[in-house]
Order: structure tokens, then sequence, then C-alpha cells
């Protein structure tokens, strides 16, 4: 028999089991906290199991999503602030399914580390199980991968799933029934959310400016301030999707508010976008400023304090506004579609 007193271990060659174990115990009642119905939320499983009709749906499609964070998560290495990425993660995500008129029903995250600190992984799993619970979704699963080699240090990276469901009749957008003068609505930002970080950092390496400086734009540090949460629209869109009030949504993400609000418009219309209706909030104007961008940069990049545009007709809109503002939205209209 071969002598194994030398042989070498799985933990010798940079991966811990054990931390990974440790790891799962950790996140287990923060997964049981985002149970709804359909879902019953264990780790631990190969797969996770979903019951459409405990959901309350009858004629389903289901809608599926994929995101990450983006170098936002370098900002948050710099800092130490691991706190909030994860709903930025789940954001993405479900932000994404609610532009498809689907909601959110489960959500499952990948964690990639050179080396697993568990205290870290845990703060940052805390963040994607709140954003499961802030949009009704459950946090049925993950992976974490420790890759010894693939990752420099502390680094670790991120990537969520997001699986909806809408009812065949509900899906968005609603081409066919969109007309010019329909109202687009926006819908506010807390920011840059998760889009445009790479742009954000040079800006602040132009700036000078340390991320623990005190913000130019706002009352915490600078770090601080640009790690403000990608918002969260489920729960005050949603329902107006369910009562037939909304025509289209757009996520405003990569491409800002140039490329973004056209995909959820139907040929032969243009979203026209009236630029004066609300104030270019602080963090955007810094941004402009300081990194000497011009309008059209500014806006194909970042939100510009728009996380979210929703298509309406006239009929309707005063009703939508409303109670987006009632639900704590901070909401008002942008703009209208035009013929092309």
């Amino acid at each position: 028999m071969q002598d194994r007193k030398n042989g070498l271990t799985y933990a010798e060659a940079g991966v811990d089991i054990d931390a990974g174990a440790a790891l799962v115990e950790a996140i287990k009642p923060l997964a049981k906290a985002t149970r709804r119905p359909g879902a019953e939320a264990g780790l631990g499983g190969f797969g996770a199991l979903f019951d459409l009709k405990a959901a309350g749906y009858d004629d389903p499609l289901l809608v599926s999503t994929t995101d990450g964070v983006g170098t936002k998560l370098r900002i948050a290495l710099d800092t130490g602030l691991h706190d909030t990425v994860g709903i930025d993660l789940v954001a993405m995500c479900v932000n994404d399914l609610l532009a498809q008129g689907a909601e959110p029903l489960l959500f499952l995250d990948y964690y990639a580390t050179g080396k697993l600190d568990v205290a870290i992984a845990t703060r940052v799993v805390a963040g994607i199980a709140e954003g499961c619970r802030l949009s009704g979704c459950a946090l049925v699963g993950g992976e974490t991968a420790e890759m010894p080699g693939m990752y420099e240090g502390d680094d670790y990276d991120l990537a969520g799933f997001a699986v909806g469901a809408v009812n065949r009749d509900g899906v968005l957008p609603k081409l066919d029934e969109q007309r010019a003068g329909d109202v687009l609505i926006g819908i506010g930002s807390s920011g840059p959310h998760s889009n445009g970080y790479s742009l954000v950092r040079r800006v602040v390496e132009r700036s000078g400016l340390a991320w623990d400086a005190p913000s130019p734009f706002g009352e915490d540090t600078l770090g601080a301030a640009l790690m403000a949460p990608t918002r969260l629209y489920i729960k005050s869109v949603l329902p107006q999707i369910k009562a037939g009030r909304i025509k289209g949504g757009a996520h405003i993400t990569g491409g800002g508010l140039i490329e973004n609000p056209p995909r959820a418009v139907a040929e032969g219309l243009v979203p026209n976008i009236d630029w004066n209706a609300w104030p270019l909030p602080p963090v955007f104007d810094w941004l402009q400023r300081t990194g000497g961008m011009d309008d059209h940069e500014l806006r194909r990049t970042f939100n510009c304090g728009i996380g979210f545009m929703l298509i309406v007709g006239p009929r309707h809109a005063p009703v939508v506004l409303a109670e987006l503002l009632e639900a704590g939205e901070d909401a008002f209209v942008c703009g209208e579609l035009a013929a092309a």
C-alpha cells in the first residue's frame, strides 16, 4: 500500500472545505427568512424546487435573468463596505424581470474568491438575503467557489440568477398597445446603482479624493456615498403591472437613459425624454463636472437619477403616479412617446 504520510490535502492546495461548510451553516437562517409561497428555502441539496400553482399562477411564462455588480465591487473591497453589494446583485436581476412584467420568485448567487473569508462572505450573502426579502423573492441556493490562483488577495466576484413568472397575457412590453402620446414616468434612483463604475473610479482618481474623504455631494464619506445600493422597484411597480396600467418598463442599467428606454418601445415610436423634467442629482453633477463629461456621455453611461421608467397611457398616468408617490417612490413625468 502507498505511504500517504506526506500526501497533499485540499487545504494545502488553498481550498478550505471546512470554511465552505461554515459559510453554509451561517447563511441557512438568512435563506430561511426569504421563504415565500411556492418555495421552501433550504440549502444543501443539488437543486431547488418551486411550485408555480402555490404562487398563484395558472398560465405562466417563466422569465430568467442574470447579472453581476461589476467594478463597484472594487470599491467594496477597497473600503471594506461589503454589506450592500448583495442588494445590488439582487436588484440588477429582479429589476430586469420587472421590465418583462414578471414577479421575482427565486434567486441563486455565485460567489467566487481566491481565499474564502467566512465573515466577509456572510456579510455579502446577508445583503443578498435582504435584497430577496425586499423584492419578495426566495433565496433558494447558490455556489461558493474557492479558487486559489484565480483571484488576488481578498478579491471576490459575484453573479446572480433570478427566475420570475408572468401570466401569458401580462408580458411587457405591450408593443401593440403603445401609442404616440403615452406618458413616460421616471422613478428615482439612489445614485449610479451598479453601472458605470469603471468610469466612476476614474473620476475619483482624477479628483484626488480618498474613499474616506467627506463626500462632495452628500453627508457621508465618498466611498459610502458611492456604495449606496441599487433601488428595488418590485413592491411599488408590480401592483401597477398586475392592475394592467403599464404598457412597458425599462430598467435603466448599462447604456443609461440613451440605450435602455428604446428597448421597451414599439417600432415606429421613440421615447421623447424631457431632460428638464427633473433636477440632475448631485452625484451625477459632480461626476460630470469632475470628469469633464458632455451630456451625451453622461446620459449613455449613467441613469442620471432615473432607475426605472414606465410607459403608461394618459388615462392611467395620474393614478400610477399618485400610487407610486404613495408607495414612497420619487416618481415624475419625464416625457412621452412620439412618432419616429
